[in-house]
């Protein structure tokens, strides 16, 4: 039963992934504490999302040029993992809180923001704080969302620039999510087995995804994609708010 719930999860989370750039962190996770603990779910999560994104990251090349143009927002994100202001994944039930929230907001984010502000004239003084953000809520929820994805489409990069700037956002990030996880809990063969595990379905839907990429209709895929999101959020989030 278990293996089923790995593949169906990771599976999709991977086509999402390969279809719009991102979504397997955020799908595995929301769907994942539905039934373990965020802290379980991070664990699980770290080896196949590490692979896919660099997976996503390596697929264009150009890599030195995002690192020097980027290298704020990322030593931001290994400051904000180091020193968070927020409370982490082992916290339970604020950590589950706290993910709803975000799942919830970017949901809505994602159905209603249309035209961006073209912050890119900012970027030197807002990449570091953007990046804090992002360190801090990755190590609290086990994922990286807001205010990293908002924040590099309003530089608006071009579709490729895009989604390999949010692999290379993402890989870091896992990195210090590894790092945290490793000094916080510890981990057994078996967790490690099933992390690897789900490497395969992850692989698989992600280039499904991108072969998909050219054949769907990929605005009405991201609307539902972010209807789904609200839907996970709000009932992740409102029974620890009490409404039950």
């Amino acid at each position: 039963m278990f293996i089923s719930i790995m593949v169906v999860v990771f599976g999709l989370a991977g086509l999402i992934k390969g279809l719009i750039g991102l979504g397997l962190p955020t799908v595995s996770m929301g769907l994942l504490s539905l039934i373990m603990s965020p802290l379980q779910a991070a664990a699980l999560l770290i080896i196949p999302s590490m692979l896919t994104n660099l997976w996503q990251l390596l697929a264009e090349g150009r890599i030195g040029f995002f690192i020097r143009r980027f290298w704020t927002l990322l030593l931001g994100i290994v400051v904000g993992a180091q020193w968070s202001f927020l409370p982490s994944l082992g916290h339970g039930k604020i950590s589950e809180l706290l993910l709803g929230i975000m799942l919830l907001l970017y949901g809505i984010y994602g159905l209603v923001a249309k035209d961006l502000p073209n912050l890119a004239a900012y970027e030197k003084y807002l990449s570091p704080f953007v990046g804090y953000l992002g360190g801090a809520l990755t190590v609290a929820t086990g994922v990286i969302i807001i205010p990293i994805v908002p924040y590099l489409q309003t530089l608006h990069l071009k579709r490729d620039q895009l989604i390999q700037a949010l692999g290379l956002s993402f890989t870091a990030s896992n990195i210090c999510l590894a790092i945290f996880l490793q000094q916080h809990i510890v981990q057994n063969s078996m967790q490690f087995a099933w992390a690897c595990f789900a490497v395969l379905p992850a692989i698989l839907g992600m280039w499904l995804g991108k072969e998909l990429r050219q054949h769907l209709n990929e605005r009405r895929f991201r609307q539902y994609f972010f209807i789904g999101l609200i839907a996970l959020g709000a009932y992740m989030s409102f029974p620890n708010l009490g409404f039950t």
